[in-house]
C-alpha cells in the first residue's frame, strides 16, 4: 500500500525557513516523480516544485529563488527547504508521488503557518 509521510510543518516567522520531509513506501521511489503541492486557505490546491526521477526540478513562479526541492533515492525520502518565507505562503503542504503511468498518489499533508 502507498504511503507518504510528512514532516517538517510548523509555525516559522516571514523571513525564516523551514525544512519539510516526505519519507514513501509501497513504491519504486526511483522511478517516481516527486512533487510537493500546497493548498492556501480559500484556495485551490496548486503545485509548488517538482523533481523527475532524474533529478530535473521545476517551481512555481511564486516561489522560484527561495524553495528548493531534492531526493534522496537510498532513503525513499523527498525534500523541500523554503527560505525566505513570506505569509501568502501560509498553506498546508502536501507530498505527491508520479509514476510513469500518470498516477498521482499524495501524503496526508503538513501544516505551514507563516506569521507577519
Amino acid at each position: 500500500q502507498v504511503q507518504l509521510v510528512e514532516s517538517g510543518g510548523g509555525l516559522v516567522q516571514a523571513g525564516g525557513s523551514l525544512r519539510l520531509s516526505c519519507v514513501a513506501s509501497g513504491i519504486t521511489f526511483e522511478l517516481n516523480a516527486m512533487a510537493w503541492g500546497r493548498q492556501a486557505p480559500g484556495k485551490q490546491r496548486e503545485l509548488v516544485a517538482r523533481i523527475t526521477s532524474t533529478g530535473t526540478t521545476t517551481y512555481a513562479d511564486s516561489v522560484k529563488g527561495r524553495f528548493t526541492i531534492s531526493r534522496d533515492n537510498a532513503r525513499n525520502t523527498v525534500s523541500l527547504h523554503m527560505n525566505n518565507l513570506k505569509p501568502e505562503d501560509t498553506a498546508f503542504s502536501y507530498c505527491n508521488a508520479r509514476n510513469a503511468f500518470l498516477a498521482d498518489h499524495w501524503g496526508q499533508g503538513t501544516q505551514v503557518p507563516v506569521s507577519s
